[in-house]
């Protein structure tokens, strides 16, 4: 049983991956950084913090250590939040 809930759970995570790149690769494409490159940007940096939350969970397995899995969503959340702030840094100078 616990194997079978293991699996499940890798292949939903490969899906919802699979989603968030596609996600990713619409923004690219679209022509959306021409008429709205601040969503754009804050759209792909959500995205990947997104599937860097589901590979630190699933593929690395922090999902089975609760204490943490909390750390590095903390530390990954300040980071993205840096990230944000660099970002926009120039259209609010």
């Amino acid at each position: 049983m616990e194997l079978h809930n293991q699996a499940a759970s890798a292949r939903v995570a490969v899906i919802n991956a699979d989603v968030l790149s596609l996600g990713t690769t619409f923004l690219s494409l679209a022509d959306i950084w021409a008429v709205w490159p601040i969503a754009a940007g804050i759209g792909v940096l959500t995205l990947a913090w997104l599937k860097a939350r589901i590979i630190l969970s699933q593929y690395l397995g922090l999902a089975a250590a609760p204490f943490w899995m909390r750390g590095f969503e903390f530390a990954l959340a300040a980071l993205c939040l840096l990230f944000l702030g660099l970002y926009l840094l120039p259209v609010i100078l």
